[in-house]
């Protein structure tokens, strides 16, 4: 595959210095994205240049992750306004271990082809640099002018924020060396970023060019955005991970098929790896019944299974169908305490005694008194013959009587009133 024209298909591409194409045509070359290990996990956010690099390896092309122990100490100016906290070494380290096994299930690290990804850690050549050494033999090749015109840089000086420190106005040519030290020991030709870092991969090439006369290359990829013009990838929660303890796979499942129409034909061809061919026949199914949700479905399956695993897929499929109005009592009591609550985020709950419970609670009290879901027995005793509760998902009428065999992971009651009102019991 052509790797520059995959991408243009997919909408991935921003910027692109010129020679970048002809460079690609002409051998195997080596790429880099950076990404600053201020987390224990990547989110949704990263995976835009992760997917650049997993097409660069399938087009033949050697993927270099470089994780910025280094720079994660300093923090990027680009887009921000703030300083950003600055992190220790041992929180560093223990970030980059979580992210390396992320990243795993995108590239492949462990291949025996020349074009197999490697995995690096600025910190290891940083660390070994003395101020006076990195300002004699980087900072003297780049003039303040230089630095100063970058969009970054004239941002915080003009007032955006509280200004900028000279630890962060010095990221871009610690950014810059990384390229030029991937450059003369990887042979890495080429960086790649979201279009916000152009000004910092472009110092990079400079630097290259001044101090070794070589050639080196920038491509960017648009940010990416939601057509409501909200954020991507953040919720009223924060970010979507991709480790299941920050956001569960159900959560992570569900961000997926919530999409709207819009925003799921521009991320299928950024997320996945369908062809052109199999993303413009599913564009034509979804087009002829949009209510099927054809695209939104194929996306939250490709990345939940990718992301987590096909077991995990089935119970986020399996509980979407419990909220939704078509599971069964079986289904119910299938799921994990953990996709429980997730599903069932935000549900009110009520706490009750496990003695209560062990003694026996008619379901006309639990409604009514315990819960107050219903706000009556009177009302309680109408939606029972009615026909309109169900217990776990089961019909009940009034001679019901809610025991510990009713518990769903011997802590739980699901108490549903028509097709969308639920109320948790708790037992404790």
């Amino acid at each position: 595959m052509n790797f520059i024209e995959e991408l243009k298909w997919r909408g991935m591409i921003h910027d692109m210095m010129p020679g970048t194409e002809e460079q690609l045509n002409k051998e195997m070359t080596t790429a880099y994205v950076g990404i600053d290990p201020t987390a224990d996990s990547l989110h949704i956010g990263h995976l835009v240049g992760v997917m650049m690099l997993k097409h660069f390896q399938e087009c033949g092309h050697r993927p270099i992750v470089l994780l910025g122990g280094a720079t994660g100490m300093i923090g990027d100016p680009s887009g921000k306004s703030q300083e950003r906290n600055l992190l220790d070494s041992e929180t560093l380290r223990h970030n980059q271990a979580c992210i390396r096994k992320q990243l795993a299930k995108f590239l492949d690290f462990d291949g025996k082809e020349p074009n197999a990804a490697l995995l690096v850690n600025n910190y290891d050549w940083m660390s070994q640099f003395s101020f006076l050494d990195f300002i004699r033999d980087i900072g003297k090749h780049i003039t303040v002018n230089y630095m100063m015109a970058k969009d970054s840089v004239k941002k915080r000086f003009n007032g955006e924020g509280d200004g900028m420190s000279f630890t962060e106005f010095s990221y871009q040519l610690v950014q810059g060396y990384d390229f030029l030290y991937l450059n003369q020991h990887y042979n890495c030709k080429l960086q790649m970023g979201g279009s916000d870092q152009w000004g910092n991969i472009t110092t990079g090439t400079e630097l290259i060019r001044r101090k070794t006369n070589g050639e080196a290359f920038a491509l960017t990829c648009p940010l990416i955005t939601k057509a409501d013009g909200g954020k991507f990838g953040k919720t009223e929660k924060g970010n979507i991970w991709l480790d299941p303890e920050r956001t569960s796979p159900y959560t992570f499942y569900q961000f997926w098929l919530n999409c709207s129409d819009e925003d799921s034909k521009k991320y299928i061809r950024i997320f996945t790896r369908y062809t052109r061919e199999e993303i413009e026949a599913m564009e034509q199914e979804h087009d002829a019944a949009p209510h099927l949700r054809v695209l939104q479905k194929a996306l939250a399956k490709d990345l939940t299974i990718r992301v987590h695993s096909q077991a995990d897929y089935e119970a986020a499929l399996s509980a979407s169908e419990i909220l939704f109005g078509k599971g069964t009592a079986e289904s119910l009591s299938a799921l994990s305490e953990r996709m429980f609550l997730s599903v069932f985020e935000g549900v009110d709950q009520t706490a009750v005694p496990r003695s209560q419970v062990e003694a026996g609670i008619p379901i006309i009290d639990l409604l009514s008194d315990i819960t107050h879901m219903l706000g009556s027995k009177g009302e309680a005793r109408r939606e029972l013959k009615g026909n309109g509760i169900s217990v776990n998902k089961t019909k009940v009428n009034e001679s019901c009587v809610i025991t510990p065999a009713e518990l769903i992971n011997g802590k739980y009651i699901l108490l549903q009133k028509g097709k969308k009102s639920y109320h948790i019991v708790r037992v404790e």
